[in-house]
């Protein structure tokens, strides 16, 4: 039996990548979705995390199941590399040959941490193929990175937020700064986040988040540099309330993301 193993997360969903298994003829394809995680984050929301794995994971399996391939899948914790090994091990039949998909070079996290190479130390002897999707080419879902402390459940965001929702298929990943370090708990900065993430994911946007580092250029690019980021929306209060401002936020993060960065101001000092 021609059993084919995938490996992929946000490129899961990706033309070529179903197009490049369907070659394949195979038997059988077991899709395995590792749960984007974070290398920094003080506190980290993995439920949405895994929900957005998982609606990724059905919409792969509906295309696989409506050309004609049985097809079933899991959405995993582990590290790829480690949820390859531990497949080989527990799946029956037994893979015969593995698929890992990336975004590109640039944008792709797993290849910065070598995890084609520890998918193939991993494989024990099956071939493993290596497909590069590049989603904005293929008009995939973009992710948005937002970045706001006190201003995140405030409407002038979150209607900028369902706008862009709006416009063509995107994902958030909402990013609280914490203002005091030192503190080993965040309740406010996490109850305004969770009360964001609440509005946008009832009315069926997919967002999740996370309260992380203190300043907001930092906690911007480590997310950069650890998920695939295509823009970004920046929140704060005006210009004579904002200190992020002061320290000319939004064009440093242009500057060195090098990408589309919205400056969304809440002119008001109350929010919800």
């Amino acid at each position: 039996m021609n059993h084919v193993l995938v490996v992929a997360n946000e490129t899961v969903t990706g033309p070529t990548l179903i197009e490049a298994v369907k070659d394949k003829h195979p038997d059988l394809v077991t899709v395995l979705a590792p749960i984007s995680h974070p290398h920094t984050g003080y506190v980290v929301y993995e439920d949405t995390r895994r929900a957005a794995a998982g609606r990724r994971l059905e919409r792969t399996l509906d295309a696989l199941r409506e050309a004609g391939i049985p097809a079933h899948g899991l959405v995993v914790e582990a590290d790829p590399a480690d949820a390859v090994r531990d497949s080989i091990a527990m799946l029956e039949p037994k893979p015969t040959q593995i698929v890992v998909s990336t975004h590109p070079e640039e944008k792709s996290g797993w290849l910065r941490r070598k995890v084609i190479d520890r998918v193939r130390d991993a494989a024990q002897g099956l071939p493993v193929e290596h497909i590069v999707v590049d989603l904005k080419k293929e008009g995939g879902e973009a992710n948005v990175l937002v970045i706001a402390n006190e201003t995140v459940v405030g409407d002038p965001l979150l209607e900028r937020i369902r706008e862009r929702a709006a416009r063509s298929p995107a994902s958030f990943l909402i990013i609280c700064p914490q203002s005091d370090p030192a503190q080993a708990e965040h309740p406010e900065a996490e109850r305004r986040l969770r009360r964001a993430l609440a509005i946008l994911r009832a009315e069926g946007i997919d967002a999740h988040g996370q309260v992380s580092h203190p300043d907001p250029y930092t906690a911007a690019m480590q997310a950069v540099h650890d998920e695939r980021i295509d823009e970004v929306i920046v929140s704060t209060f005006a210009p004579e309330r904002s200190p992020w401002l002061k320290k000319n936020l939004v064009q440093r993060l242009h500057n060195d993301s090098k990408l589309p960065v919205e400056h969304v101001v809440l002119e008001e000092a109350a929010v919800r």
